[in-house]
């Protein structure tokens, strides 16, 4: 009896963890926040829609003296 309750446990939380594990956007490559603005730019001139605000460039990316770490 104890057994059966811990194989009907264990496949729980396999099914559990199998079900969570599924969850997500599959992995890619990721927009900057600039370059999304300029698609979304691109794309409403293209469909004649007005036009987003004018995306400010990135700064500059300055170098952390932990950087070396990571």
């Amino acid at each position: 009896m104890a057994s059966g309750r811990f194989f009907a446990s264990l496949a729980l939380v396999m099914a559990v963890s199998v079900a969570v594990s599924a969850c997500g956007r599959r992995p890619g490559s990721l927009d900057t926040p600039y370059q999304a603005a300029i698609d979304a730019r691109q794309e409403a001139a293209d469909n004649d829609q007005p036009l987003p605000p004018e995306p400010t460039p990135p700064v500059a990316d300055r170098p952390f003296i932990l950087d070396r770490l990571l």
